[in-house]
């Protein structure tokens, strides 16, 4: 895992809150929560192959 990723994943959680702040004090409280889904949705695609290859080394580490 790089550094980068993680510097993209902060990224992302600070204007998902930014968004998702601006939202809620506007009244719009759905497309806030659809903000931070969508935020959550975009980090996890990302982290997704990293759990794979996580996954993948723990079984080869139990199956010789």
């Amino acid at each position: 895992m790089s550094v980068n990723l993680i510097f993209k994943i902060a990224a992302v959680g600070i204007l998902v809150s930014i968004l998702s702040q601006l939202l809620k004090h506007s009244g719009r409280e759905e497309q806030a929560f659809l903000t931070s889904l969508a935020g959550l949705l975009l980090v996890l695609f990302w982290i997704v192959p990293y759990i794979s290859e996580l996954f993948d080394s723990i079984r080869s580490l139990f199956y010789i």
